[in-house]
C-alpha cells in the first residue's frame, strides 16, 4: 500500500547586513541571533539523529546572502564578540538571581547555551557551519536547495527578464560553489511565482519550486489532487503546493503550536527590563537597549505579569505538539492514499529562523516530531522533493497560477503605497545594468573596467532584496530599508557611470568591494 510522503522545508535566510564601516551594528545582531538560537540548534539536531542512527531525509533552503555572510572572517569575528558578551552577561544573571533558585536555574540554562554555542562554533565546527551543512547533505540527511540571490521577489522584478534571471543564476552559481553540488530545487523568495518563470528554473537546471497552495488549485488545469500532488510545467518543472493544515499547526497565531503558554515568551528580554546601569556593558551601543536572548518568562498574562518559563514543562509539551502533529499528518495521509491510490506529497514548508528563534522549543519537537516519525508509525515517509518525484512519478501537467504566500497571496505585501516608489528605480537600474553587460561584460575581470561592472552587479541585487519592501510593509526599522536601497542604487549608478566613461576610482572601487564583500566571483555577464 503507498505510503504518503511528508516534505519538511526549512528555509534559512537573512538578508545581507554586514557594516565594518561602524564598531558595531544593532541589524547585524539578526544574524548572530539566528547563528545561537537557530543554526546550531537545527545542527546539533541532526547531528544527534545522526549518532542514534535515526533515518530522516530534510530540504533546508540555504540562501546566498546567509552563505556568504556565513563564510565572511568579519562576522565570524564579530559573531565570537557577541557571544563572549552575553557570556559575561550570563555570568552576571547567576550571581543577581542566587537568591531566586528558579531564577537561577533559568541564568544557568542561559550560561550553558552560550558556552556551547561558542564550544560547537569554535572547537567542534570550526566557524564553519556551511561546512556542517554540506556535511548532512554528504550523508543523505540534508537535500540542500537555493532561493534567489538576494531574495528577489521575482514577480515585481519581471518587467527587465535579466534582473529575473541573474536573480537565479546567481543563485545556482552561489550554491554549487558552497555546497559542491547544483541544487535540484529552489525556495522561491517569498514563493512568489508567476507563468513562464518555469523556463528561467529550467534554463539553470532547477527541477522544482515551490507555490503557496492557492497557486496549486487556481492551476491553468484544475488539479486532479489538489495539494496533495505536485504539478508539472509543460516544460517538465515541477511545483509543490503549500499544505495548509501544516502550516496552520505550526504558523497560526490563534492555533499554531508556539502559541501555547507553556513555551517560552520571545518579548519579554532582560535587556528591556533590567535597570539600564546593570545592562548597560551588554547593549549595542551603551545606549540602546536591545533584546539580549535572555528571557526568563512563558507566554502567560500581560507584558508585566508572566509567569516564569519552566523548560522540563515546556519540553513535556513538544512532545505533546510532536505527537499531535504526527497523529494528524497519518490521518491526512491515509485519506489521501485512499483517495489517490497512490502516495500524497505533503509538503510543510517554514523560515528555519522559527524553530529557536521566535519559538524557543522548535529544535525539540523538530527531533521528537522525526523520532517519532522514525519509529512510532509506517504510514508517512519522511521525504525530500527529489525523493518524491523519483519514487512517484505520475505528476499532473499544468502550470500553476501566478501566486505567493504573503498577505491576501498575491504582491500587495511588496507593492502598496508604503514601498511602490522602489520599483521604477529598480526597473531602470536593471535596464541600465543590461545595457551595461552586453557591452562590456566580457572585459577583463580583474581590470578597473571589469572589477567596477562586477561591484555594480553587487550592488543592485543587494537593493532587489525582498527584505526592504518587506520590512517597509511591517514597519520595523523602515528607516534602515530605506537606507539599504538608497545607498546600493547610489552605489550602483556611480559604479555605471565609471564604467561607461572608463574612469575608475580605484580606492573609491576598493571601498565598495570591501563594504558589500557579497559574490566574489560574480560573472557580470549574467546580466548580458
Amino acid at each position: 500500500m503507498p505510503r504518503g510522503d511528508l516534505c519538511l522545508v526549512l528555509h534559512a535566510h537573512l538578508p545581507y547586513v554586514r557594516h565594518p564601516e561602524h564598531p558595531s551594528f544593532l541589524e547585524e545582531t539578526w544574524l548572530f541571533e539566528a547563528i545561537t538560537e537557530c543554526y546550531l540548534p537545527l545542527i546539533r539536531v541532526f547531528d544527534r539523529l545522526v549518532a542514534d542512527g535515526v533515518p530522516f531525509r530534510v530540504t533546508l533552503s540555504v540562501s546566498p546572502p546567509l552563505v556568504n555572510m556565513l563564510a565572511d572572517p568579519f562576522l565570524q569575528e564579530r559573531y565570537l564578540a557577541h557571544i563572549d558578551k552575553l557570556s559575561r552577561l550570563a555570568e552576571k544573571e547567576t550571581i543577581r538571581t542566587t537568591a531566586e533558585p528558579q531564577l537561577l536555574e533559568l541564568a544557568r540554562l542561559y550560561q550553558r547555551l552560550f558556552h556551547d554555542s561558542v564550544e560547537a562554533y569554535e572547537n567542534q565546527l570550526g566557524r564553519d557551519l556551511i561546512g556542517a551543512f554540506k556535511r548532512l547533505q554528504a550523508a543523505g540527511r540534508l537535500e540542500l536547495i537555493t532561493t534567489g540571490a538576494t531574495h528577489g521577489f521575482l514577480p515585481l522584478l519581471k518587467p527587465v527578464p535579466a534582473a529575473v534571471s541573474a536573480q537565479v543564476a546567481v543563485a545556482v552559481a552561489t550554491h554549487e560553489r558552497a555546497f559542491g553540488q547544483p541544487p535540484a530545487g529552489i525556495w522561491l523568495p517569498e514563493c512568489g511565482y508567476f507563468p513562464g518563470l518555469e523556463e528561467t528554473l529550467k534554463a539553470h537546471g532547477l527541477k522544482y519550486f515551490f507555490v503557496e497552495a492557492h497557486g496549486i488549485l487556481n492551476a491553468e488545469e484544475t488539479p486532479r489532487d489538489g495539494v496533495m500532488a505536485p504539478l508539472a510545467c509543460p516544460n517538465g518543472v515541477c511545483a509543490f503546493g503549500r499544505d495548509p493544515d501544516s502550516s496552520r499547526l505550526v504558523w497560526s497565531s490563534h492555533e499554531g503550536y508556539p502559541g501555547d503558554p507553556m513555551y517560552r515568551d520571545f518579548y519579554k528580554d532582560i535587556g528591556h527590563d533590567l535597570d539600564f546601569d546593570y545592562i548597560r556593558p551588554f547593549i549595542l551601543d551603551g545606549e540602546t537597549r536591545i533584546q539580549t536572548g535572555i528571557k526568563y518568562h512563558r507566554i502567560t498574562g500581560d507584558a508585566g505579569d508572566k509567569a516564569l518559563y519552566d523548560p522540563a514543562a515546556a519540553t513535556e509539551r513538544a512532545d505533546v505538539h510532536a505527537k499531535d502533529f504526527l497523529d494528524r499528518k497519518v490521518a491526512q495521509a491515509r485519506k489521501a492514499v485512499s483517495n489517490m491510490g497512490r502516495s500524497p506529497a505533503i509538503v510543510a514548508p517554514y523560515d528555519a529562523e522559527l524553530f529557536g528563534h521566535w519559538w524557543f522549543e522548535g529544535p525539540q519537537w523538530l527531533d521528537l516530531l522525526i523520532r517519532k516519525l522514525a519509529y512510532d508509525q509506517d504510514t508517512v515517509r519522511l521525504a525530500t522533493p527529489s525523493d518524491h518525484l523519483r519514487d512517484t512519478p505520475q505528476v499532473q501537467v499544468a502550470r500553476p497560477s501566478a501566486s505567493t504566500w504573503g498577505d491576501q497571496g498575491y504582491n500587495a505585501f511588496w507593492l502598496n503605497p508604503g514601498n511602490d516608489w522602489i520599483y521604477p528605480h529598480l526597473h531602470d537600474a536593471a535596464h541600465r545594468m543590461h545595457a551595461l553587460a552586453s557591452a562590456h561584460g566580457k572585459a577583463d575581470a580583474a581590470s578597473p573596467r571589469g572589477r567596477a561592472l562586477a561591484q555594480a552587479a553587487r550592488s543592485l541585487l543587494l537593493a532587489q532584496a525582498s527584505d526592504w519592501p518587506f520590512i517597509m510593509k511591517t514597519g520595523a526599522a523602515v528607516d534602515y530599508a530605506y537606507g539599504r536601497i538608497r545607498d546600493h542604487l547610489a552605489r550602483f549608478h556611480h559604479l555605471a557611470d565609471a564604467v561607461e566613461s572608463g574612469d575608475v576610482d580605484m580606492e573609491n572601487l576598493a571601498a565598495l568591494e570591501a563594504m558589500d564583500a557579497i559574490f566574489p566571483d560574480i560573472d557580470p555577464g549574467v546580466y548580458g
